[in-house]
């Protein structure tokens, strides 16, 4: 994967995982379940909206609250292909690359509006809004970390990894 490109779902500051995936929700870990209910707090309708490889962009402290992977794995199951924040709380940045799901640390969210169509570059370390002809230089990812999110996460890392006596 060294591009992404994708339609722009906004989001503010603060998006806790709670509201991310809703406590009343987590008495499975099942993705495809999980996935029926991402953000539905927020809006309501968001899920029906979602496309199979949008981008959520947000404000500063994305996915702050309960240390739970149950956030980015359901945002991964319901198509989500990165989340593109100010910020991230430390344990969801770390839950998101052990899950597989890209995130990307790029101080000029605000600039980008919700419907913009982008283009995240990973080799290049750009993000490109095609609709308002901008683009950013995003903060770079660890290579260890990408190379989780190439095989789809921390399990199948290891897995590929692993060496069988």
């Amino acid at each position: 994967m060294s591009k992404i490109k994708a339609k722009v779902w906004r989001f503010g500051d603060n998006i806790d995982t709670d509201l991310i995936i809703a406590a009343r929700y987590l008495n499975t870990s099942e993705p495809k379940e999980l996935a029926k209910h991402v953000l539905e707090d927020a809006d309501p309708d968001f899920v029906k909206k979602l496309n199979v490889g949008d981008v959520i962009v947000a404000g500063e402290n994305f996915g702050c609250g309960s240390s739970r992977e149950h956030a980015p794995i359901a945002l991964k199951a319901a198509g989500v292909s990165a989340v593109v924040a100010k910020s991230f709380a430390r344990i969801f940045y770390r839950n998101s690359f052990n899950m597989g799901l890209p995130i990307f640390e790029l101080a000029q969210t605000d600039a980008i509006k919700d419907g913009s169509e982008i283009e995240i570059d990973l080799d290049g370390g750009t993000i490109n809004d095609i609709t308002a002809d901008k683009t950013y230089k995003f903060v770079s990812i660890p290579p260890f970390m990408q190379e989780l999110v190439n095989a789809g996460g921390l399990i199948k890392y290891a897995q590929k990894n692993m060496k069988v006596k």
